[in-house]
């Protein structure tokens, strides 16, 4: 009989020897008992979630491990954080990814994500929400913290234009460039209306009152990752499951609606350290009773690699532990579980890297080869992985997986 699905990412969990940790990553560092004790009952291994060596953003990974491609429906990150906001998107609009940051006078960055602004951000993008300049239409709407998305609307318009956000403090916003000639237009629009948000920004309630209490203001709007919506076959076609997501970031949500994998929302399922992981696992495993394959993104091993706080890392791992605790006493016999990590984060870094992560397939009939779950570890099992494969492995632990050959 077929089985159902759960696929956990561990966002960013991947990492490297860090010496506040003697030298240990994070994973090997906390304690870790639940996992572990999976571990002992699963196939182990490493994951490389593009391939060896590429640093993968979550927005590739996550598509590369659903099966899709990111050399062929790739376009931008902007189209999944729209659609993750629940944008609606037309043939033809241009989408971003978009922070809001903090700027001086003379558009140097002082911090591009404001102080990890948390409220407010409704007010200011409804300050920009239908701006028109000549022929085209703006359209923001706030997501976590300080992330916010643009859409572009109008005649003309095309995707192959650079980043404003110069991705650093200290440095000027830069004009966003047409990649190619026609996207001239494109470029040129987008440099006024990022002017205009700091006009407009700057002199907003929100930001006042932030300044009185001595906050950073997020004053401008900084968009990146330009690119329109792909095709995308559906889920259900794909795989004959039918699928359904928990997840906290809008960028995940995005994909998977694109991908007609259905969104399980709930307040607590937030894109950062305090997001409720044991309420993911709890709605997950609901989600089941009526869907074939569910996934589960948490995010904030990604953020504390970010923030490069190795010690952050360990207290969020152990954190999840404790969740992966509570969802093994509640998960049906019958589901096979996979854990592993989108990309490698180390705390080193401050950002994605190319190292591979560790994941574990586990079945109530799994090859039993594990030890511990952690970088180290996994990599004395048997899988030595990429993204891509993911899916193929969970047709087959689901017993789905049609036979090649006679």
């Amino acid at each position: 009989m077929p089985r159902k699905a759960l696929l956990v990412i561990l966002d960013g969990a991947g990492d490297r020897a860090n010496r506040e940790l003697d030298y240990k990553t994070p994973l090997q560092y906390a304690r870790t008992p639940n996992l572990d004790s999976l571990a002992r009952k699963s196939m182990v291994g490493l994951m490389d979630p593009i391939a060896p060596g590429i640093r993968a953003g979550s927005d590739t990974s996550h598509l590369n491990i659903l099966g899709y491609d990111p050399y062929k429906v790739y376009t931008g990150r902007g189209p999944f954080e729209a659609a993750g906001l629940d944008m609606e998107l037309e043939p033809g609009d241009i989408a971003f990814r978009c922070n809001f940051a903090t700027v001086d006078d003379n558009l140097v960055v002082k911090d591009r994500r404001a102080g990890r602004i948390k409220e407010g951000t409704h007010e200011l993008a409804q300050a920009l929400n239908g701006l028109k300049i000549e022929d085209v239409e703006f359209f923001v709407k706030e997501g976590v913290e300080h992330r916010a998305a643009l859409v572009m609307r109008g005649p003309g318009l095309i995707p192959f234009v650079s980043d404003v956000d110069p991705h650093g403090t200290g440095l000027k916003i830069h004009d966003a460039m047409p990649l190619k000639e026609e996207a001239e237009k494109t470029a040129r629009l987008l440099n006024l209306f990022v002017r205009k948000s700091y006009e407009i920004l700057k002199e907003h309630p929100v930001n006042k009152e932030r300044e009185k209490e001595g906050l950073l203001p997020a004053n401008i709007l900084l968009p990146r990752g330009a690119g329109m919506a792909p095709h995308m076959e559906k889920f259900s076609a794909k795989y004959r499951m039918k699928g359904a997501c928990v997840v906290g970031t809008p960028l995940i949500r995005g994909i998977c609606k694109m991908a007609g994998i259905e969104p399980i929302d709930f307040p607590g399922a937030t894109g950062s350290y305090d997001t409720d992981m044991k309420g993911k696992f709890r709605h997950a495993v609901e989600a089941l009773k009526t869907h074939d394959f569910v996934l589960v993104n948490i995010k904030a091993p990604d953020i504390a690699g970010h923030d490069m706080l190795p010690k952050k890392k360990v207290e969020v791992m152990e954190r999840i532990d404790e969740a992966v605790g509570y969802l093994l006493k509640i998960l049906p016999e019958d589901v096979a579980l996979i854990i592993t990590a989108d990309h490698s984060t180390p705390c080193t870094v401050g950002d994605h890297s190319g190292d591979p992560v560790p994941i574990l397939v586990y079945a109530s009939d799994s090859r039993r080869e594990g030890t511990e779950f952690n970088e180290i570890a996994c990599a004395r099992g048997s899988l030595r992985i990429k993204g891509s494969d993911i899916m193929s492995i969970v047709l087959n632990i689901t017993n789905r997986a049609e036979k090649f050959g006679a």
